[in-house]
């Protein structure tokens, strides 16, 4: 893949974005369930410790899943321990990815919405990252992006936005997120 490797969070630092004091800036569930209902399959891209891993596993309930990727393989381990802990293993899915890829080639047009928050500015090619979203997303489905405004400026911000839209995602709106800048995107139509 074009491009250089971008930097990756360090493992560390999952204790912190996993810590339950975040909630009072990033309450997973009014973020999240406005677009996530029971029966889902849900995508959360760089899941890390699964700080939002874990309330889309409540939202989509018994019946739905979701599925979580990181680069880390040590940050899965530590979902899987919290998501074992709190009785929701079985609607978890764990997947490690590449840097460069998700690698969901065996599941294309399986989820219904997608999460990737404070993610995009780690990989090599969010253009790539996009295509990739963009097959995997069923037609229409929802993607929530979300960026930390104290590393992506304005510009750098819409040039996420201008990527994700030359693979065809619409933005709907751009929803407040506290110190983030932040889209609500829809994916093509089946028609696209």
């Amino acid at each position: 893949m074009a491009g250089m490797a971008r930097h990756v969070c360090p493992f560390w630092i999952g204790y912190l974005l996993a810590s339950p004091l975040r909630r009072w800036a990033y309450d997973p569930d009014r973020l999240l369930s406005p677009h996530v209902r029971a029966g889902m399959t849900v995508l959360d891209v760089g899941c890390a410790m699964g700080f939002f891993s874990l309330p889309l596993a409540r939202l989509v309930g018994p019946g739905g899943r979701v599925v979580c990727l990181d680069v880390q393989e040590r940050m899965l381990r530590a979902l899987a321990k919290r998501a074992a802990e709190a009785g929701l293993s079985e609607r978890l899915e764990l997947r490690a990815c590449a840097q460069d890829t998700l690698g969901l080639g065996d599941r294309a047009g399986a989820f219904d919405f997608a999460l990737a928050f404070a993610v995009v500015h780690e990989v090599p090619s969010p253009e790539r990252l996009f295509a990739e979203l963009r097959l995997a997303l069923k037609p229409e489905a929802l993607l929530l992006l979300a960026e930390p405004a104290g590393h992506i400026g304005p510009a750098a911000f819409a040039s996420e936005l201008d990527a994700a839209q030359r693979q065809g995602f619409v933005v709907l709106e751009t929803p407040s997120v506290r110190r983030s800048r932040a889209a609500l995107l829809r994916a093509p139509g089946p028609q696209s």
